[in-house]
């Protein structure tokens, strides 16, 4: 089988043939990138130039081709509307044209299953990190779950609008890694929440930065640590949660060689594989829709023409995936002996007692790694105590030395949440978070993995990402990263996630839950 795919999300119009009976690797890509004059990219005329390039490259890659296509893919979202409309209608004529199927591919999951395709794991956590997007997906129930992701704007776009204010045309990102080689670190902010993470507070920093005079080679080193460092710190929490020990990259911020490094790096120190495809394949590409829309075509996933509409907010949460099987959804715990690995931490797991120790990650810069485990260790041993003075159970802690980054806790519990999920439990999860949030604090990583159960209650652990704050958009991410958890844990999720919800509702504040609705619904994959 051949497969035609099209591309056109923002500034790439591209086409690629694969052949089904070919080596993936030596599909035909045929790309003509928009390269605007200055700035970022302008809507109108990355549409302009889909319609004048997207015939000449489709034509090409047809040439190409070693005999007829059988189907036609097109990337149907998430990206630029003018873009996805100028693609998705000359998908369509060419797929009436040549009287063959049509399939409406989502970009991102198309990043995805580049990857794992080429790289033969079975079921992956990926990290996927382009201009307009950033997040962590993990399979689970026929859909690929959204484990953590951008509370504000892609980190492409991010280091954009960096090198925009220093006066550097599109794309900024490989100007900030041939700037970084001769950098030095300077202290911006870290934000991680549970798996999501903000890009506006280091963005605005590192424009201060460089308005204060700090070398310009300095900021783009430490962007660069940090905004990377978060993206393999959520990647982690993602392998952690989800018990996976294989993780894809990609997007095309993954052409980054110090991103690459720091995702090696950390799974390597974890135990776990990591897989980059090809730089061909990380930037944005018709060879990967062709790939998925192959996949797709031999699960009978294509669509009408006149249901074909694109989507500039097509999130990958929303495809369901017809070409894997449920078995492969299956989680695979890590058995707990007197040792567990966490994301961030080494447990010792004695008869009365569990001493965490916050290694140094060697993937981090280590001003930053210190900085980040001491900061953790006081924060956890603090509000650890604090939560349990608000009666909500928690283990006691019997000594910290934030200076190594060691914790020693009584030992609470028989299992984490994720092993014993019923609605109780995480009415009771609700219940806790609610008189959390009522003391002016929040837990900051509320998973399935940081919730400690036996037959009578329900503990939270690990209150190291936890701070004091009395916005309800902070509440409300705790209720947000708890919701994900479940999302990538549970095999009924929605309705664990309802009861979680409604027993919050009992109890806590509802302008946290009114915010709650307004996070979700920010459309941070436009």
């Amino acid at each position: 089988m051949r497969v035609l795919g099209i591309e056109g999300t923002a500034w790439a119009a591209s086409a690629a043939v694969y052949d089904t009976n070919a080596d993936p690797d030596s599909i035909f890509i045929e790309t003509d990138a928009y390269q605007p004059d200055s700035g970022g990219i302008h809507p109108r005329e990355a549409a302009e130039h889909m319609s004048d390039a997207v015939p000449e490259v489709v034509e090409t890659a047809l040439e190409a081709a070693d005999g007829p296509v059988d189907a036609v893919a097109f990337s149907r979202g998430p990206g630029l509307g003018p873009c996805l409309r100028t693609v998705g209608t000359a998908a369509r004529a060419l797929a009436q044209t040549l009287d063959v199927p049509l399939v409406g591919v989502n970009h991102m999951v198309a990043h995805l299953e580049i990857g794992r395709q080429h790289s033969e794991f079975d079921s992956p956590v990926c990290l996927n990190a382009s201009g307009a997007n950033a997040h962590v997906l993990g399979y689970r129930n026929g859909r690929y779950r959204v484990l953590g992701e951008t509370m504000d704007t892609g980190v492409g776009n991010a280091i954009d609008k960096f090198t925009r204010h220093v006066g550097w045309s599109h794309p900024g990102g490989p100007k900030v890694e041939e700037a970084a080689k001769d950098g030095e670190y300077v202290e911006l902010p870290y934000v991680v929440k549970g798996m999501d993470f903000s890009f506006s507070g280091i963005m605005s920093a590192a424009k201060d930065a460089y308005d204060a005079g700090v070398p310009v080679e300095d900021v783009c080193y430490s962007l660069q640590e940090n905004v990377f460092g978060m993206l393999t710190e959520v990647a982690e929490r993602a392998l952690s949660l989800t018990g996976s020990d294989e993780l894809v990259l990609g997007g095309g911020v993954g052409q980054n060689a110090r991103l690459r490094e720091m995702l090696r790096e950390m799974c390597d120190q974890r135990g776990a594989d990591f897989f980059a495809p090809d730089p061909r394949f990380l930037r944005d590409n018709a060879g990967m829709i062709a790939v998925l829309g192959a996949e797709m075509v031999r699960a009978g996933d294509t669509i009408a023409v006149e249901e074909s509409a694109v989507d500039s907010n097509f999130r990958p949460d929303q495809v369901p995936v017809t070409w894997r099987s449920d078995e492969e959804s299956v989680a695979r715990w890590r058995e707990e002996g007197s040792e567990v690995k966490g994301a961030e931490a080494t447990v010792e797991i004695g008869d009365e007692r569990v001493t965490k120790r916050r290694l140094p990650k060697s993937y981090r810069h280590p001003e930053l790694d210190a900085r980040l485990r001491r900061a953790r260790t006081v924060l956890e041993a603090r509000l650890t105590s604090e939560a349990r003075r608000q009666g909500v159970p928690t283990p006691v802690v019997y000594d910290a030395d934030p200076e190594e980054g060691v914790l020693v806790f009584e030992r609470v519990g028989e299992a984490d949440l994720r092993e014993r999920l019923t609605a109780v439990r995480v009415r009771d999860v609700a219940r806790h978070l609610a008189a959390i949030h009522g003391a002016g604090f929040v837990h900051g990583d509320p998973t399935t993995r940081n919730v400690r159960v036996d037959g009578e209650r329900t503990y939270l652990i690990d209150f190291g990402l936890g701070y004091n704050t009395d916005d309800a958009e902070d509440y409300a991410m705790d209720l947000h990263v708890f919701g994900q958890s479940l999302a990538g844990t549970a095999d009924d999720a929605e309705a664990l996630r309802e009861a979680f919800e409604a027993a919050y509702a009992e109890v806590g504040d509802e302008a946290t839950l009114d915010r709650l609705r307004e996070v979700e619904g920010r459309g941070r994959y436009q």
